[in-house]
């Protein structure tokens, strides 16, 4: 039976191993890592499925913050990973497991503002991402720009630097 518990509950070395499977080993180059780089993600967001007492695939949720070019500063919550183990890709796991974060964030009143790097036709077409805020802001890497999708009434549509945030109240 597949059950989704806290992420914190799971082994982190299984949890890195899956990232590996799903992702590649040189997945810590790229640009979304640097996003989180010195923050630990939000419990209340990161979920694992099990199945049968295997880790079948997890979600992770982070603080992030946008720092606009006047100074102001707007907490984000960033959405992903979202690894699925390679055999069970397709399935519809990795849409679960959105949807248990999507579904705590509501609960906890932390889906104002969100973001991701990620597929946009899949992102908007279930949970309504868009580009349509993002075009003025800058990562700490290269991004390709038809990917970083965000949702929400509190996402700014303003020019500004993306990067961790430090200090988070859940």
């Amino acid at each position: 039976m597949l059950e989704f518990v806290p992420i914190a509950t799971v082994d982190p070395a299984a949890v890195e191993a899956l990232l590996d499977r799903a992702f590649g080993r040189d997945r810590h180059g790229k640009t979304a890592y640097r996003l989180r780089e010195g923050i630990a993600p939000i419990a209340e967001l990161s979920f694992a499925a099990v199945e049968d007492g295997a880790l079948a695939g997890t979600i992770q949720c982070w603080p992030v913050e946008l720092t606009g070019d006047d100074g102001r500063v707007w907490p984000l919550v960033m959405v992903g990973p979202v690894a699925v183990e390679p055999a069970r890709q397709r399935s519809g796991l990795g849409k679960e497991l959105v949807h248990q974060a999507l579904d705590a964030a509501v609960e906890l009143d932390l889906d104002d503002a969100m973001m991701l790097v990620g597929d946009p036709e899949y992102y908007s077409r279930f949970w309504g991402f868009s580009t349509d805020a993002t075009a003025g802001w800058q990562l700490p890497g290269p991004v390709e720009r038809h990917r970083l999708l965000a949702r929400g009434p509190g996402v700014p549509a303003v020019a500004g630097t993306l990067g961790p945030r430090v200090a988070v109240a859940a």
